[in-house]
């Protein structure tokens, strides 16, 4: 497992992605929270002692009920799946049935994407079943209070990282970042998050989540991308190929987040080539091409629309990644269309100065758009724009006072 975690930690970093955390439930501090979390359930009288049985997936561990099975195999995985049957205690989940789907009335965004919400509803209005919460056999995994024999199944443990990484109950980050905006998850563990979590969530008086957001797969030829399948693409190979700013974004553009996609090189490249290098590297690579040149003054009015900032800001905050960018990407579109209608090769002196004005402008706003995506090429543009990192705010037309100089092609396309 140590082994694992160093390849998931190298992973991020070598892919860019950032975290404020690395939590692992088997953090002395996670095991504690587990306890008091169940305390907090069993005093509400929502935990009892039982026997459980039912089909389970030994590499998912997850169960399954008969009609949920797929030729006797896991729906998810397609593998063989045993009948289990054992004392257990159990979470009255069934208690929760009214309150959860009055949940997803009052809040109709609890549940998104939106086309993946009619099956969790429907599932929970055929009724709900009170839920196993410990194992007998599982002898690593946290012990369950009060009874030695009996230890915390792994989703109720798994579940209550999102309190116990902010110290609940009397933590400052509890009480600073909980409810937490967003549940960002994989649509295989969406009952679980939907209707598991928030169910023990009202039963120990916890505030919900914002919103559970279940985004798809990525799949190869149609199918899952999975090692004991054999197509599994590994991220750091195709980095390391195309760079790490080409595959963020060919992923985040090729498909709306919360749907299954189907990757492939020839797509990637073709993103790389059609819009990374020919739309948004050849627009920098002209402007300061020319504005290298320039020694007149930098001044005129704006003949540039300003980007749909805000269509760009609802997009993300819906994780409309794919939305987002195909706003940016109008703006880049626009800005290169000035380019070739202007066509500021043949211009002198202050028309000159007014286009590359416009252009420079242009280029600044879209680094700071295209750094949630491409922060490495953002970083890169800044530096030739000779300009500071701005945020959104900054993303409108305003008075360029950099310093351009042309360096590196931003992409090279792929031949």
């Amino acid at each position: 497992m140590d082994g694992i975690v160093g390849v998931y930690k190298e992973v991020w970093k070598k892919l860019n992605i950032s975290n404020d955390a690395f939590i692992r439930t088997s953090d002395r501090s996670h095991e504690e929270t587990v306890v008091k979390l169940i305390d907090r359930i069993k005093k509400k009288g929502d935990i009892y002692k039982g026997q459980y049985e039912g089909w389970y997936c030994v590499p998912d561990e997850s169960f399954w009920t008969e009609l949920q099975l797929i030729d006797r195999k896991c729906p998810e995985c397609g593998r063989a799946v045993k009948l289990v049957k054992e004392d257990s205690y159990f979470f009255r989940l069934s208690e929760y049935q009214d309150k959860l789907l009055e949940l997803y009335r009052k809040n109709p965004d609890f549940l998104s994407p939106e086309f993946r919400s009619k099956e969790i509803i429907n599932r929970v209005k055929d009724g709900l079943k009170d839920v196993s919460i410990t194992r007998t056999t599982v002898k690593w995994a946290v012990p369950f209070p009060g009874d030695s024999a009996h230890y915390i199944y792994v989703w109720v443990d798994a579940l209550t990282n999102y309190i116990s990484a902010l110290d609940w109950p009397d933590g400052d980050a509890f009480g600073t970042f909980w409810p937490a905006d967003v549940h960002l998850i994989g649509k295989e563990i969406n009952w679980f998050h939907s209707v598991i979590w928030p169910a023990m969530l009202m039963s120990a008086g916890i505030e919900l989540p914002k919103k559970v957001f279940a985004h798809g797969w990525w799949t190869v030829d149609g199918r899952k991308m999975s090692k004991s399948l054999g197509n599994f693409i590994s991220p750091i190979e195709m980095a390391e190929r195309y760079s790490v700013d080409a595959l963020r974004y060919a992923l985040l553009r090729e498909m709306p987040l919360g749907e299954d996609g189907d990757f492939s090189e020839k797509t990637l490249t073709a993103r790389l080539n059609n819009e990374l290098a020919a739309e948004l590297g050849n627009l920098l690579n002209r402007t300061l091409t020319i504005a290298e040149k320039f020694d007149g003054e930098l001044a005129g009015k704006q003949e540039l629309p300003d980007p749909e900032i805000k269509k760009i800001d609802d997009a993300m905050l819906r994780l409309d990644t794919f939305g987002a960018l195909n706003e940016i990407f109008s703006f880049i579109r626009a800005a290169n269309k000035y380019v070739n209608d202007k066509a500021p090769w043949k211009l002198k002196g202050k028309e000159l100065g007014s286009v590359l004005y416009n252009l420079l402008e242009a280029c600044r706003i879209i680094s700071i758009l295209m750094s949630p995506f491409t922060p490495e090429t953002s970083e890169k543009m800044n530096m030739q724009l000779g300009v500071k990192t701005g945020t959104l705010k900054d993303c409108r037309f305003m008075e360029y006072n950099g310093k351009a100089k042309k360096g590196e092609l931003l992409f090279r396309k792929i031949r």
